[in-house]
């Protein structure tokens, strides 16, 4: 599932910006069809623009029924009563999106034989201190066994002891998730730290749910600002 919002509140209409000649939902969709690891892929979207860029392009699309805050509430309502387990979520800004992550990410519920995973996610090792700083690049902490404690858009942990070599990981916003933790994540109300750091995933962490983390090496280009789009391009070409 592809959740598609064509208003974004940084740079609205970036969905539908041209990406190498096609706009980057177009893009992105091609690039997770393109894996050949999912039974179907459909972008999500409240926009007729988005839906008929897909459809047009002979691919598969949902309208939304409701207005919703984040992905996740979109994604649960198309998937509510669908007969699947395992539903991946790959953001439309993410164009680069990669074959290897996203198999990282379903291997995980595949060795999970006992079901104790409500949802795993991606993440990158970063070491440049703007990154590190910066309140748009979400940063994760975890367990010792890389189940994630909090997120955050500021640095965590806080580096008190300098001496000591704490690793920062960004988090992607890439999942996957059982249906049953998608569907409780739609019927549960936001609390106080989604509501804070604007960072859905929290929602789960405050309602008990855990989240596997997996490290990836491919950071690829999420494209929320102008700035972005441009380094998209360059890449791109």
């Amino acid at each position: 599932m592809i959740p598609a919002r064509y208003s974004a509140s940084r740079f609205p209409g970036k969905l539908m910006q041209d990406l190498g000649g096609k706009p980057v939902i177009l893009r992105t969709y091609e690039a997770t069809v393109a894996t050949n690891l999912f039974d179907a892929v459909f972008v999500v979207t409240d926009s007729e623009i988005i839906y008929n860029e897909i459809v047009n392009n002979g691919g598969q699309a949902i309208m939304s029924k409701k207005e919703h805050e984040c992905g996740s509430d979109r994604i649960a309502e198309a998937v509510e009563h669908m007969d699947i387990d395992i539903v991946i979520n790959v953001q439309g800004d993410e164009p680069f999106t990669d074959k290897e992550s996203l198999s990282k990410l379903i291997n995980v519920f595949k060795d999970d034989h006992d079901k104790s995973i409500d949802l795993a996610s991606l993440m990158v090792h970063i070491t440049d201190e703007d990154d590190i700083k910066n309140p748009n690049t979400v940063k994760v902490v975890l367990d010792h066994f890389d189940f994630a404690l909090y997120f955050s858009r500021s640095p965590i942990p806080y580096p008190r002891d300098k001496s000591v070599n704490v690793k920062y990981y960004k988090h992607k916003g890439v999942y996957a998730f059982r249906k049953e933790a998608i569907l409780d994540f739609y019927r549960l109300p936001m609390l106080t730290l989604e509501a804070s750091e604007k960072l859905e995933q929290l929602r789960y962490l405050e309602y008990g749910k855990r989240i596997k983390m997996v490290e990836t090496d491919v950071e690829g280009v999420e494209i929320d600002t102008p700035e972005d789009l441009e380094r998209a391009k360059k890449i791109w070409k």
